[in-house]
């Protein structure tokens, strides 16, 4: 049993390491550094849990089979990252993001669409993905466009919640003074309302990125062409084959992460003015 000796030495090690490192002045350095270093032991730690309990790869492969398995697969992973995350998840991303703002701007100006579409919406947002993506797979075929449908069922009422809220975050002192200018509706929602607003919207933005992803992922087990994520993950289950399934889950987070992070960096760069991106 030396090896646990040795990964409670390595853990230690690492974890007194990461804790010097945060007491450091912040520094992009500094800020990818820590969560690397825990990244790595957690993958030094599953190696050596799995090598030395002598785990069968068919119930959890060590990390070193799922890279040896990533890198001999790239062009399978590649295709299938097109097929959902470019086709599906994008797509039905943009669309349901972009009518869902849209449809935000026209409750916010509507009394009648405030008391009838928004518990509506908050009735479908509730509806369960394993219900919905099997009826729209059958609506709108079995490529892309489907998975493209259940993303928009996904992410239009979170992000319509998140603008409404945002469009009326301005308070009524703001809004007198705006009208006590003459500023028409969209003058007003130009200069005022959607700057006041953009918080919450990119807060709708990046939960959306996530649900996007999972949406296409889901979709695709109820029917799919032969690629995708999702359908790869489905019949390589089948096979036993978990090192190809690691695999396809190590290209969804880094495309979630990647996808997540680059709203964030957006929303630095447009609300850097809000108190939660000043340093």
């Amino acid at each position: 049993m030396t090896w646990v000796f040795g990964v409670l030495v390595f853990w230690i090690a690492a974890w007194l390491l990461n804790v010097r490192l945060s007491k450091l002045p912040k520094s992009p350095v500094i800020a990818l550094l820590v969560p690397a270093i825990f990244g790595i032991t957690l993958m030094v730690i599953w190696e050596a849990v799995v090598r030395g309990m002598e785990i069968s790869p068919v119930l959890l492969p060590p990390p070193s089979a799922i890279a040896v398995r990533f890198a001999n697969s790239l062009p399978t992973l590649w295709v299938d990252f097109v097929q959902t995350v470019i086709k599906g998840a994008l797509s039905g991303y943009i669309i349901g993001c972009g009518a869902a703002f849209l449809t935000a701007v026209a409750v916010d100006r509507s009394p009648f669409l405030q008391r009838g579409l928004l518990p509506v919406g908050n009735f479908v947002a509730a509806l369960p993905i394993v219900g919905m993506a099997p009826i729209l797979v059958m609506w709108f075929g079995f490529d892309w466009q489907s998975k493209a449908a259940v993303v928009v069922v996904m992410v239009f009422f979170p992000m319509l919640v998140n603008t409404v809220q945002g469009l009326q975050s301005s308070d009524h002192m703001q809004r007198d003074l705006m009208r006590t200018y003459g500023a028409s509706y969209p003058q007003a929602l130009m200069k005022l309302r959607l700057p006041a607003a953009m918080p919450f919207i990119f807060n709708g933005l990046k939960i959306c990125t996530t649900l996007a992803l999972i949406g296409a992922i889901v979709a695709e087990f109820f029917g799919s062409p032969i690629r995708g994520m999702g359908f790869r993950i489905s019949t390589e289950v089948g096979r036993l084959a978990l090192d190809m399934v690691w695999a396809e889950i190590t290209v969804a987070a880094l495309a979630g992460s990647a996808f997540y992070g680059g709203v964030a960096l957006l929303e630095k760069s447009v609300t850097f003015w809000h108190p939660s991106q000043r340093g």
